[in-house]
Formats: structure tokens, sequence, C-alpha cells
């Protein structure tokens, strides 16, 4: 039987051991061709005054033949003292689209000139490379139309408008339910800047004003403030994404007799209830009760509302023995302004974030 409980104190989200780093994974400036008035210079300059701590550029490698390293980051705008950039780029291939993340320069060239290869070929350059790949938006016209064993992670949230990406959660849940623990993340997929000087405005600048850096933002639990321990964070679904940097960023635990677990972990279920502890961190808007969907296996679970002062809700819940389970959350209200970007709030409707799954007699190994 699954209970909700009263919320009490706003509780410790510090997470000692760790921290909580804000930024976008997917993002176009002017050396994407179909992008405008968007060189990576502004794009880090909007992301460093909103304070992220990480952001990833991935410019389609298509629009320069794969090679990246001579255009997007060799651009001298592309650096900040400020924030962790990543290495990276779009896959463009004709089947779909992938975002690879790295700490460090690599040979994209070689991976661009791979995207036609069979999987297992592909899988081959991707471990010489040591490079993380991203399923990008899987329920698009270009969607992800690589095998998921290929992925490390799984964008579910792309841009501001958020219904679009409700199919997107349902492929997801079949990767979980089938026992693929796959971390998901978030990306704006911006590609037009506001104009400035003697930037000219076009047909689509209209987007920077409803879908720009941060529509929505990943927060990644990482064990050290390093672009390493982001990417290892992100592949083991410590972190959970807000429509936009200014809402509330959402955080699911558990307490089991392996100790309180917090999204990513697995653990193995004895058939007596656990507790799990829905938390709302940064700067819940006062006196909102917010809307907690607890999904377990694919299927809604139940619905418990947050406490308007501690941002807190709980429920009760048996993992059944011996059968792989798991569990992870959605946040419904209202959206925290976000004036930078005017209209997001609009196009992301009430969702305001999600999280990461708890997990339940899960093969690490599979």
């Amino acid at each position: 039987m699954t209970e909700p409980l009263q919320s009490s104190a706003r509780p410790d989200t510090s997470n000692a051991g760790g921290v909580w780093l804000k930024g976008d994974w997917h993002m176009h400036s002017h050396h994407s061709l179909d992008s405008s008035n968007n060189p990576p210079a502004k794009i880090i300059a909007f992301a460093e005054r909103m304070g992220f701590d990480y952001l990833a550029i991935t410019d389609h490698d298509v629009h320069v033949l794969g090679n990246v390293a001579a255009n997007t980051w060799a651009d001298p705008g592309f650096k900040s003292d400020r924030l962790m950039l990543f290495y990276g780029a779009e896959l463009t291939a004709a089947r779909g689209h992938i975002n690879i993340f790295s700490p460090e320069p690599y040979d994209h060239q070689r991976l661009f000139d791979a995207r036609d290869a069979r999987d297992w070929d592909l899988r081959e350059v991707k471990r010489a490379l040591g490079v993380h790949m991203s399923a990008n938006h899987p329920s698009t016209k270009n969607h992800y139309g690589f095998s998921f064993d290929l992925a490390d992670s799984i964008e579910v949230w792309n841009t501001s408008v958020w219904p679009k990406n409700v199919p997107a959660l349902r492929i997801w849940d079949d990767m979980l339910k089938s026992g693929r623990m796959l971390g998901a993340r978030g990306g704006s997929d911006s590609h037009h800047g506001t104009p400035v000087g003697e930037e000219v405005e076009t047909p689509l600048t209209i987007e920077a004003s409803y879908n720009y850096v941060g529509t929505p933002t990943t927060w990644i639990y990482a064990r050290e403030r390093s672009k390493s321990a982001i990417l290892e964070a992100l592949v083991a679904g410590r972190a959970s994404i807000s429509a936009n940097p200014f809402n509330p960023r959402v955080e699911l635990h558990a307490c089991s007799e392996d100790g309180r677990l917090m999204m990513g972990d697995n653990a193995p279920s004895d058939g007596r209830p656990v507790e799990f502890e829905i938390a709302l961190a940064g700067e819940p808007m006062a006196g909102v009760q917010y809307r907690a969907h607890v999904i377990k296996n694919r299927e809604p679970l139940c619905t418990v509302l947050t406490d308007p002062q501690t941002g807190l809700a709980r429920f009760i819940d048996i993992p059944e023995v011996g059968m792989r389970s798991y569990y992870r959350v959605e946040i419904y209200g209202p959206q925290t302004p976000y004036p930078q970007v005017p209209f997001s709030m609009a196009q992301s409707g009430d969702t305001v974030a999600l999280s990461n799954p708890i997990y339940f007699n899960y093969d690490p190994q599979f």
C-alpha cells in the first residue's frame, strides 16, 4: 500500500561529500549553419551571468564536415574562467543525432567519419576515444536512431516546449523497465541569440525570448567540482532537471537497510516498506504546494503535495522482492520567472522539474 506522509522541517540538501552544479548540455553557436546571432562568447557570457557551473556547446558536426576542432573549439570566444566548458558536438547522422561530451579535446573527425557505421563498429570508436554519448531528443523527427546500448545518458527534456517531450519520457521509461540504468538530462537545444551591435534580426530571433541557455537546466550532484566528476555523475543518474535555472531543484531520497539512498542509487529489496522523501531545494515559490507525481516501473504510483513551508513530501511503498523496481518523480506547479528568457515559462506549462530514478534489484552489469 502506497502511503503519503506528512512533511516536517526543511531538509538539509547540502549532501556533504558532493556538490550540486547546474548547466546546459545542448546548445548551438553560429558554427552551426542553422543558428543566428549566437557566437560562443555570447552564449558563455550569458551562462556566466546566470551563475551556471558547466556548459556544453554542441554544434552540428555535419555543418563543418566533422572538423569541430578548427571551428567551435578554436573560436577565440570558446573560453571561460568561471564555467567548466565541455568539448563536444552533435553527431549528426542520417539515422539520428547524438551529443558527444568530453572533458578534453578528442579526435571528433574520427567519430564523424564513422557516424553511419554499424553500432558495434561505432562502439569501438567511442571506446577508443573515451567519450560520453548521449541520446538526443529521442522522439523528434531527428530522433536518436542508434542502439541504446551505445548511450551513456538520454535527453528527456529538449527545449522549453514541454509537451513535445512527453513521448521521450515513455522511451526513457521503456529503457528503465527493460533493466537499463540510463541517466537522464535536459538540453535547451537553443540556436538563436538576441541581436546586439551590428547583428541583424532574423525570422527566428524570436526563439531567443522563449528558449535559450538553461531552458531546461540540468542539476548534477558531483563528488567534486570537475568535468570528469560531472560526467561520472551524469552516467550514474545523480541528476535532476528544472524548467529554468531559477525553478526549484528536485531531489529524491529513500531510506533502506543500506542507508539513505539518492537518485541513481541501487539497493536490494527485502519486502519491507521503504520511506521515500521528495525535497525541493533552492527557492520554491513561497506558499506553493507543488504536485509530485511518482512513477514506478513506467506507471503512475501516486501524487503527493509538497509542504508549502518546507518543500518536502513523503510516501511509502514496498519494492517487490526479487524483481526490478525504479521510482522517479515529476514536479508540477507554477514556474519561477526567468526574466532573461521571458516567454519560456509559458512554453513549459506547469512542468517544473524531473528527477532521475532510485533503483531496486537492478543488475549494474546489465
